[in-house]
């Protein structure tokens, strides 16, 4: 392995549980020849080849690529690739994947077009990869960094081909936006308010939004999305039925019966005896 080549991969368990991770990264010179697949991959792969000339494969096309050009690959897709014979390609190339990637993928605009594209304003590109290959690493200070490489990395690529969203698709992201706050505060005592502020539109705009887009208020979904999780949490058979309520951001637990009542039919109490009631009929059996 020369100088300009480097590869490494950082494949872990609970990288599919993070937003965003890197999986792979390296710079190589292939020998003549040199291919892969046809095969599949379970993370997002973008190559950018820096010399030489190559041939990549989705299945359905074959398309020669040379200085400039790139190539993506998507979770599960059959493709291959393969260095010419004679002038084989150099690349560089970066593997990612977690819970946010594919809605970063469809801001670049790569996704849902042909896997190729071309890049040659400047140098930005190739740098940018050199520098997630440089401070690649297993520690958490490193996999910081990489995923501060990509995310520069991808929004180069968001510039030069990404398209603004159309006014649905803004509207949309506000509303997911939104959800994931509620995801992650609605054990604390949250309101209307502080969810319209966190996604920076007025109580009245993201009540528009929700009701287009989901058909409730967002003061119900909070509420639904409370119930339920207290439901699951009375149905571990480890907490009272106060107990639950105050997990979930319920400091009133009368309030809280009747709003359970409401969504769930019967009263938290009565939901959690028939828990009970069921654990222990399966334990005798």
């Amino acid at each position: 392995m020369t100088n300009d080549e480097f590869r490494r991969s950082f494949k872990i368990p609970f990288h599919s549980s993070l937003g965003l991770a890197v999986y792979s990264c390296g710079i190589q010179r292939c020998g003549p020849g040199h291919s892969w697949g046809p095969a599949v991959r379970d993370h997002y792969l973008i190559h950018y080849v820096t010399s030489g000339r190559g041939c990549f494969c989705d299945g359905r096309e074959k398309y020669s690529l040379s200085v400039g050009d790139g190539f993506l690959i998507v979770p599960d897709n059959i493709v291959s690739y393969k260095a010419d014979s004679g002038e084989p390609w150099g690349y560089s190339w970066v593997g990612f994947n977690g819970t946010d990637a594919k809605q970063l993928m469809e801001q670049t605009g790569l996704l849902g077009r042909k896997p190729v594209f071309h890049y040659d304003k400047d140098g930005r590109l190739r740098t940018q990869l050199a520098e997630i290959c440089a401070c690649s690493g297993c520690k958490p200070s490193d996999e910081a960094m990489m995923e501060s490489g990509l995310l520069k990395f991808l929004s180069l690529l968001m510039e030069q081909f990404g398209e603004f969203s159309q006014p649905h698709e803004i509207g949309y992201n506000y509303v997911r936006q939104a959800v994931k706050y509620i995801e992650y505060n609605y054990s604390s005592d949250i309101t209307v308010n502080d969810i319209a502020s966190s996604v920076g539109v007025s109580r009245s705009h993201l009540y528009r939004l929700f009701m287009q887009h989901i058909s409730m208020p967002p003061s119900e979904y909070l509420t639904r999305f409370r119930i339920s999780k207290a439901a699951s949490l009375l149905e571990s058979g480890n907490l009272t039925a106060g107990e639950a309520a105050y997990s979930t951001g319920f400091s009133d637990r009368l309030y809280f019966s009747r709003v359970f009542k409401k969504y769930m039919g019967i009263p938290p109490s009565r939901y959690l005896y028939g828990k009970m009631s069921k654990i222990g009929r399966e334990g005798q059996n």
